[in-house]
């Protein structure tokens, strides 16, 4: 999203800005396609070298970052103090770490899965693009008023 095409009040973020933002939280949505259907994952996660890192098992999502290595990434917070949002869209490739050195360098992401179960698959999305933006949420009487005037 360009600044032409932003909202009224909705300032649009530069990449160190929203690296800052995504190291703020831990939770971000991970989206896939495989044979042309759509999943959505919910993953934790943390940024390492201004790229996304998680860990994950064998199993659906695994199987399609092997065959379909391009993803979504997005992520979002709001701040109750200031009502403040943010948003986080990124694309890219997700490549999964191979060799020994990578994997023991992983270990002082402190990355741990919410999930039991083996997770000892580390996976790194490499963004292609990264946009945000960052706005003030609205209060819900404005959408009613907004919605009685049409």
């Amino acid at each position: 999203m360009d600044k032409k095409h932003a909202h009224q009040g909705t300032e649009i973020l530069e990449t160190n800005q929203c690296l800052d933002l995504l190291r703020s939280i831990s939770v971000g949505h991970l989206a896939v396609s495989m044979d042309d259907t759509p999943q959505v994952f919910p993953i934790n996660f943390t940024v390492d070298h201004g790229s996304i890192v998680f860990r994950t098992g064998e199993g659906t999502k695994l199987r399609t970052l092997r065959a379909q290595p391009k993803v979504a990434f997005q992520a979002d917070g709001v701040n109750p103090e200031t009502g403040m949002a943010w948003s986080v869209m990124v694309q890219g490739r997700a490549e999964l770490f191979a060799g020994i050195e990578e994997t023991l360098d992983s270990f002082n992401l402190r990355l741990f899965p919410w999930e039991s179960g083996p997770k000892d698959q580390f996976v790194r999305i490499v963004p292609t693009t990264m946009t945000g933006r960052r706005f003030k949420v609205a209060d819900p009487l404005t959408w009613w008023k907004d919605m009685r005037h049409d």
